[in-house]
């Protein structure tokens, strides 16, 4: 699908890693276009259809031996000895894996969905419904019921699912593959725009905080007595006596 040598799409993957009711969850959200470059032919196909037995046994084999290989390098932890985890991938390397493409949707749509989940908190604070010394009543969604429901979590457990969601220093949360990886966007990009025609865009200026804050917050937080707060430097703590 990504690196095939004859059609190559442009993948994202968004990494998730917590539910609606703020438990560890962790599971990836691709993007795959729904056309790609033929690259024997350097042609734009506009439309291109998945194969799901070939896309399952590629999944399959991937996510199996990612898992054997970790389990031989010590580095998955578990209850189970390692020859039982390794009998247990090759029972599930043998059956077939249920595969789901969604239908087709707009790129705007999966934009909005999926960036929701890069660089935002597990706990929404709009969500929070009372909030007390020794703990805190959140509303979680319940997918099966389609409504909000009220949880009650101690600080301690609040605490704990903020640090499991927080990815390490250095990790990102998007993956890209295919056509947007690094090595093909230096081979195939400036071919890519040709085939397609557009009018490459500029890239969009960095907003800044204060802007930001204006957008989440409604006024301009830097403004004091209509007058605006400016930076004048920092200080050296003061020790106290």
């Amino acid at each position: 699908m990504g690196e095939s040598p004859i059609r190559v799409r442009l993948v994202v993957v968004v990494q998730q890693t917590f539910g609606g009711f703020l438990n560890f969850v962790p599971h990836l959200h691709p993007m795959v276009s729904a056309s790609g470059l033929h690259v024997a032919t350097n042609r734009w196909i506009r439309h291109l259809k998945f194969d799901k037995p070939e896309l399952m046994r590629a999944w399959r084999f991937a996510l199996v031996a990612y898992l054997a290989g970790a389990v031989q390098r010590n580095v998955l932890n578990s209850d189970v000895s390692s020859q039982q985890l390794l009998s247990i991938f090759q029972t599930q390397y043998k059956r077939e894996w249920n595969i789901f493409i969604s239908r087709a949707v707009s790129r705007i749509y999966w934009l909005r969905h999926d960036g929701r989940y890069i660089r935002r908190p597990p706990i929404a604070q709009r969500r929070m419904s009372r909030i007390g010394s020794d703990h805190i009543k959140y509303l979680v969604e319940h997918t099966r019921k389609e409504q909000f429901v009220s949880k009650r979590y101690t600080n301690v457990e609040c605490l704990n699912v903020i640090l499991q969601a927080m990815p390490e220093r250095g990790r990102h949360g998007v993956r890209y593959f295919g056509l947007l990886s690094p090595r093909s966007k230096a081979k195939f990009w400036s071919g890519i725009f040709v085939l397609l025609s557009p009018s490459q865009r500029e890239r969009p200026r960095r907003r800044s905080w204060r802007s930001l804050l204006m957008r989440m917050f409604g006024r301009d937080l830097l403004l004091d007595s209509n007058e605006l707060m400016q930076w004048v430097g920092r200080q050296a703590p003061v020790h106290a006596i």
